[in-house]
Order: structure tokens, then C-alpha cells, then sequence
């Protein structure tokens, strides 16, 4: 801040550092790091994908490749379908583990590996479950029946269908621990109210569970479609994008581009993903800041 004299003159003020006070001072000092690499790691990454997306062209070639258009419908199949279902199963199944049983506890440890573990041994061996060969899946189809199993990664719709079960079987344990929290939070007193009025399991479900439950199942959705629009694993692992590039997701279908060398159209169909993102996004802040 200048300091005024008469005449109109002005003589400088203290510098920033003497107008600051030692805690705020080695605050900015210990805070520095942190912000240079927020700047490394997440700006600059981001800022030089969007740079190497600028090129129009890049756009329209991405509308001329049947491959993105797939990609894009098998994205949106991913959320409307595959979260919903995921979503309600976890629902069914808070309720499930809800129940005050000894071997409920011990059954719930076993229901939460697939999440525990790491993606690759998980995905791996169910896509070498479903090996037509010597897979243990058609082996026991020949044993019972005695044909042979079919190839089930060959078909586009079966193995998009097999990479949705595979991202619900994995993330579902997640989720249905999230929502078992919020029915455990729920007061017992109102289930005994309704015990004493007769209420049967549907009414209990529908005027205490699921109005308590609502707003956390709705943002658990939302924040559900966000994680599963960056999900890499599910797809890549089990089916690779194949057959024919048939099964790829926005997410994967970066990894496409790179392999034929296309860098540019590799950023725009990861920023191409952003309008399915950012209204997500804005639902989800919305509803949480009420």
C-alpha cells in the first residue's frame, strides 16, 4: 500500500514480506512443494492433452471412425446399464449383511476379495476361466454335457456383456459396504415402530429405508458413472477391446490410437469423454452441497 503526500506524492509501501507474519510466511514456504507439484503432475499433464486435442482434425476423424462411434455407444451401455444394475445388487445386499449373524461376518470378509485385490490376477483369471480350450468354464460344460463350450470373448456382445459383469463383480463389494453404512446409521426404533404396526418387509423398505438411503444411493450412483467412466481394467483386461475392437470403452480406446501411433486422436477421445463427465459432476457437487 502507497503511502499519500501532499503535493500528490507517493512513497512505496513495505514490501509483501514485511506485511506478512512469520506463520504466514513458513505457511507459503511449506505449502510451496505441494503446489509445484500439483503444477507437474495434474496441470501440466492436462494442459499439454489438451493441447495435442486442439487440432479439428483430430475431431473429425474420430466422427468418421466406426471404431469411436462403437466405443462411445459401449461407454454409454457401461453407465446406464451396467452402474444401475450394480447399484441395486449392492443395494440388495446391504440389507443382506445388515442382518445381526455370526457367520454373516465371516461371509462378508470372503465378499470383499474381489475388491481387495489388485485388478490384474482377478481379471486375468476370469478371462482364463473363459479360455475356450482349457478353460475351466467349458471344462465343466463338456464334463456335464458333453459339448464343447462356446468362445465366449468371440462374440462382441457377450464379452462387452463379461466386462460388465467383470467391473460389477469387482466393484461391487465397495459399494454395498458404502450403503451398509448408511442403513446401519438408520435408528432401530423405527423399525420396531413399524414391527409393532404390522408392517411387512416392503413397507419397511419403502417409508424408512429407502427414503433414509436415498440421497447417499443417488450420489453413490453419480460418483459410481465417474469411476467407471475412467475404469481401464475391466474392459482391457478381460477382452482387450476385441474381438475387432468391438468391445472398446472411451478408455480404452486411447490405448488404440497409441498403438497405431495417432497421439493426437488418442487425446481427443479421452477429452471427447468430458461431456459425459462433467454433467456427472455437476449433478453429483449439486446434490452434495444441499
Amino acid at each position: 500500500m502507497a503511502i499519500t503526500l501532499s503535493g500528490d506524492q507517493a512513497l512505496p509501501g513495505p514490501p509483501l514480506s514485511a506485511r506478512l507474519s512469520p506463520p504466514q510466511v513458513w505457511g507459503i514456504v511449506l505449502l510451496a512443494p505441494y503446489l509445484l507439484v500439483f503444477l507437474a503432475f495434474v496441470v501440466y499433464p492436462v494442459g499439454y492433452g489438451l493441447w495435442l486435442a486442439r487440432h479439428p482434425a483430430s475431431y473429425v476423424a474420430l466422427y468418421h471412425d466406426p471404431i469411436f462411434a462403437r466405443a462411445a455407444v459401449n461407454t454409454l451401455i457401461f453407465l446406464v446399464i451396467g452402474i444401475n444394475i450394480k447399484m441395486l445388487i449392492a443395494l440388495f445386499l446391504s440389507g443382506f449383511f445388515a442382518q445381526q449373524r455370526p457367520w454373516i461376518k465371516w461371509l462378508s470378509v470372503i465378499f470383499i476379495l474381489p475388491w481387495a485385490v489388485p485388478s490384474i490376477p482377478t481379471i486375468l483369471s476370469v478371462r482364463f476361466m473363459l479360455n475356450p480350450e482349457w478353460g475351466v468354464v467349458n471344462q465343466l460344460i463338456f464334463k456335464f454335457t458333453g459339448d464343447d463350450g462356446p468362445n465366449w470373448l468371440n462374440d462382441p456382445s457377450v464379452a462387452l456383456a463379461m466386462a460388465i459383469g467383470v467391473h460389477i463383480w469387482k466393484s461391487l463389494p465397495f459399494w454395498t459396504l458404502i450403503l451398509l453404512t448408511g442403513r446401519l446409521a438408520i435408528s432401530h426404533d423405527l423399525y420396531e415402530a413399524s414391527d409393532v404396526d404390522g408392517a411387512n418387509w416392503w413397507q419397511k423398505f419403502k417409508y424408512i429405508t429407502w427414503p433414509s438411503m436415498q440421497t447417499l444411493y443417488v450420489t453413490c450412483t453419480l460418483l459410481s458413472m465417474i469411476w467407471t467412466l475412467g475404469d481401464f481394467n475391466s474392459v482391457y483386461l478381460l477382452t482387450g477391446g476385441g474381438p475387432a475392437d468391438l468391445t472398446h470403452v472411451l478408455s480404452t480406446l486411447g490405448i488404440r490410437y497409441l498403438r497405431l501411433d495417432q497421439l493426437s486422436l488418442a487425446m481427443a477421445s479421452i477429452v471427447c469423454a468430458m461431456p459425459f463427465v462433467l454433467p456427472l459432476v455437476y449433478f453429483m457437487m449439486k446434490r452434495l452441497s444441499r
